[in-house]
């Protein structure tokens, strides 16, 4: 197993995708176990937490609380965010939907800390918010307490800060996709003034019967026949893959203090759920305390099912099995702000005892995804610069100097080129990435079919000048078999890349928004400075590439693309798109 693919395939085993952008710990990809090249055995757990008589912090209401979670690596001091929760408004015992999913290893120390913050801003920056306190546990300590439940008192800036109790599961295998529409009929009035604001909360049993919540649904202004929007849900989140094991549903009014108002409860099972709609999927909502004091109670109104569908869900590794290849293609900044190549003080300096950051993050990256390429042909582009004879300023040259074929066989034919352009083009600008992504967006749209995925790797040192036009060419690249990394070099301010990256808030143009998050950025300067270049760069190539495989099947399950036996790709004609 080569270097690059024991990487990925810890980058497959160990990430865990969140709605709030997230660090990945640093891989231990080598140690002696992963340089043997011998898989280690693991169990992936899900972890549900929830926390009682947390700080309130806020003056005219409660703590709004997030918990984040960190990994320590065998053998460090510090601690590496792994994930965080949804904001729970004004609520000092939250319980959250967002799980944790972790390998769990019964031979390792996995030490863990969970942070709580009461979130008082849209800040990603945790400094912005007020700290409401810390537990530090192991993974085997929650694990091997009683039911896989474990409660800790936190240290916080009090000294009863409340505490946190981390419930563990063991994950099935199940990949099944389950999903459910609901609507409600003749609900309880709750409000005052007005109707209720009705949503579900569903809750999966666990094997010591308790419940854990895995859902929400989205409230519902002022009605008693609430009709909320479809959604997805894992088998194994919903029911650990039992399909007989019961499902609790409470239905809620909702107030804006986070006191909710319970309306019902019913409870039902996938195996039910799965006939479909019809009598049998018709479930009264009961509220125990109101029937046991009102006579002639029936019930609180109706929850109806209207839609239920399973269907597998295939993973990054199942369409590569099935023949889909990567498509890599490097652009690189070759504008002047980068500085005179010949100097020291330029981004593009070659030192012979140093690689540059472009050459640190080329290899980082392009030395993982040529393994799942299988001509190693890659196409090496320039942007920014002024080239020879005519000194005409290109947004789009090919490194190697062919006017129609811009392949370099491996990542070192691209590192050639690179150097070799070095000496041939003039540093100019301006910075433009839509000319690129469009450029590359050509062949993602004649290669529809699943056998190809191109990946866009951009290198740059500076803000686009083209943002419009850099929005509208991502939003229609992401109807397409495509991925963009940015690499961002240098010191400068790439606040702007950050709106690129649709984590939170996905991509728009004129009125469109984007089909897929497709784009990461990364500022290079997080990975520099470490004393191991190796593990920097295993970092950075971590960092960039752990969204690619959910991109690639998000694509395949927008397409309804099945991983089977594709067209084999033809090796790539720029003949037909010359510029």
């Amino acid at each position: 197993m080569s270097c690059a693919r024991v990487i990925y395939a810890n980058l497959q085993r160990s990430r865990y995708c969140f709605q709030n952008k997230t660090t990945m710990a640093a891989p231990s990809a080598l140690n002696v176990d992963m340089l043997s090249g011998q898989d280690v055995p693991a169990t992936r757990v899900e972890l549900t937490i929830s926390c009682r008589n947390l700080l309130d912090m806020d003056t005219f209401s409660k703590s709004d609380p997030l918990c984040v979670m960190f990994t320590q690596e065998v053998g460090q001091k510090s601690f590496r965010e792994f994930g965080r929760t949804e904001v729970i408004w004004n609520n000092l015992n939250p319980k959250f939907v967002k799980k944790f999913v972790i390998d769990y290893f019964f031979e390792e120390k996995q030490i863990l800390k969970f942070e709580l913050y009461d979130v008082d801003s849209k800040s990603p920056d945790l400094s912005k918010h007020d700290y409401l306190g810390h537990a530090v546990c192991t993974l085997g300590e929650i694990m091997g307490s009683r039911g896989c439940k474990f409660t800790k008192f936190l240290s916080g800036p009090a000294k009863d800060s409340g505490s946190i109790t981390i419930k563990g599961e063991e994950l099935s295998d199940c990949r099944d996709l389950i999903t459910l529409q609901f609507k409600g009929d003749k609900l309880d009035k709750k409000d005052f003034i007005g109707k209720s604001d009705p949503f579900l909360v569903f809750h999966r049993c666990n094997e010591d019967l308790s419940y854990t919540i895995c859902h929400k649904t989205e409230y519902i202004k002022k009605t008693l026949k609430p009709r909320w929007k479809s959604f997805n849900i894992m088998l194994r989140t919903l029911c650990n893959a039992d399909k007989h094991r019961t499902i609790k549903v409470e239905c809620f009014d909702w107030n804006r203090n986070g006191s909710h108002s319970l309306i019902g409860t019913f409870e039902t099972s996938v195996s039910e759920l799965a006939k479909g709609p019809g009598q049998s999927n018709v479930y009264p909502l009961i509220h125990s305390k109101k029937q046991a004091k009102k006579k002639g109670y029936r019930d609180s109104g109706l929850i109806t099912l209207m839609s239920c569908k399973i269907e597998p869900q295939f993973t990054f590794l199942d369409y590569i099995r099935g023949g889909c290849q990567l498509a890599f293609t490097v652009a690189i900044d070759f504008t002047a702000s980068n500085g005179d190549p010949r100097q020291p003080t330029s981004l593009h300096y070659v030192n012979p005892y140093q690689p540059n950051a472009y050459l640190r993050a080329l290899r980082a990256v392009g030395e993982v995804i040529q393994d799942y390429d299988h001509d190693k042909l890659f196409p090496a582009l320039g942007f920014g610069a002024r080239l020879p004879p005519t000194r005409q300023v290109q947004h789009e040259f090919f490194l190697n100097g062919d006017p129609a074929d811009p392949m370099c066989v491996g990542i070192e034919g691209v590192v050639a080129a690179y150097q070799q352009a070095l000496v041939t083009v003039e540093l100019y600008g301006p910075t433009l990435f839509a000319p690129i992504i469009n450029h590359v967006a050509r062949f993602a749209n004649a290669k529809q079919d699943g056998s190809e995925y191109f990946i866009l790797l951009i290198i740059t040192d500076g803000c686009i000048c083209d943002m419009a036009n850099t929005k509208e060419a991502i939003v229609n690249a992401a109807q397409l078999p495509m991925s963009i990394i940015i690499v961002g070099v240098g010191k400068e301010d790439f606040s702007n890349m950050e709106e690129l990256d649709g984590d939170e808030v996905r991509v728009s143009s004129r009125g469109r928004f984007a089909e897929r998050d497709i784009v990461q950025f990364v500022p290079f300067r997080e990975f520099e400075g470490e004393g191991n270049r190796i593990l920097s760069q295993a970092r950075l190539a971590k960092e960039v590439l752990y969204e690619i495989p959910d991109q690639i099947t998000s694509y395949m399950r927008s397409k309804n693309i099945v991983p089977g036996n594709p067209p084999s790709p033809s090796l790539t004609s720029y003949q037909s798109f010359r510029n």
